[in-house]
């Protein structure tokens, strides 16, 4: 009986550690995009973090919103691609603007997280006030021409890994999201 107990008690403690996680790091997920060959993206604004090494990423005290893209190989990817597979060595450019024309231009770079492994993403600080209706623009190119080698049969068959492709998304609020933290 006091085995049982302690599992249970075991068991309870991490649900609960693992949902207070899970409803402190909420993400608004403002886009979702299939594109070829199989290729599945999700764009998200996340509450700010704590990114390293520090000195290359906006503080988390001066970030408003922490804007992420997971791009992954889908149940349609080529053979040979793993499913929910990260695709490296993209150049992915936003560019956020409210309707005063206040605008932000960044480069979404590599990342890793326990929630969402490898993906795209940058801290940011908002081009207006947090409460402001913004536009979001995602501009994704090829890698660039020694960043990946491409193989005889990939290059027969779909030419280069994607590309390029931009994806608008008008009205979005990020006050929500802005006033959250992850701890």
């Amino acid at each position: 009986m006091k085995t049982t107990l302690n599992k249970f008690k075991t068991y309870l403690f991490f649900f609960l550690i693992i949902n207070t996680f899970i409803l402190n790091s909420e993400e608004m997920i403002f886009g979702e995009e299939i594109i070829d060959p199989g290729i599945k993206i999700i764009f998200e604004a996340a509450p700010k973090d704590q990114i390293f090494p520090n000195e290359f990423y906006l503080s988390e005290s001066q970030t408003d919103v922490h804007i992420e893209m997971l791009i992954n190989w889908s149940k349609d990817s080529p053979d040979g691609s793993p499913l929910g597979g990260f695709i490296p060595y993209l150049d992915v450019t936003v560019i956020i603007s409210n309707k005063d024309g206040q605008s932000l231009k960044t480069k979404l770079t590599p990342h890793i997280n326990i929630v969402d492994n490898f993906h795209y993403a940058q801290n940011i600080s908002l081009p207006g006030r947090i409460d402001d209706i913004y536009e979001v623009t995602v501009i994704i190119e090829p890698p660039l021409n020694d960043a990946l080698g491409i193989h005889f049969d990939w290059k027969e068959k779909y030419g280069s890994v994607l590309t390029k492709k931009i994806f608008n998304y008008k009205n979005l609020s990020f006050k929500e999201i802005a006033l959250k933290k992850r701890r």
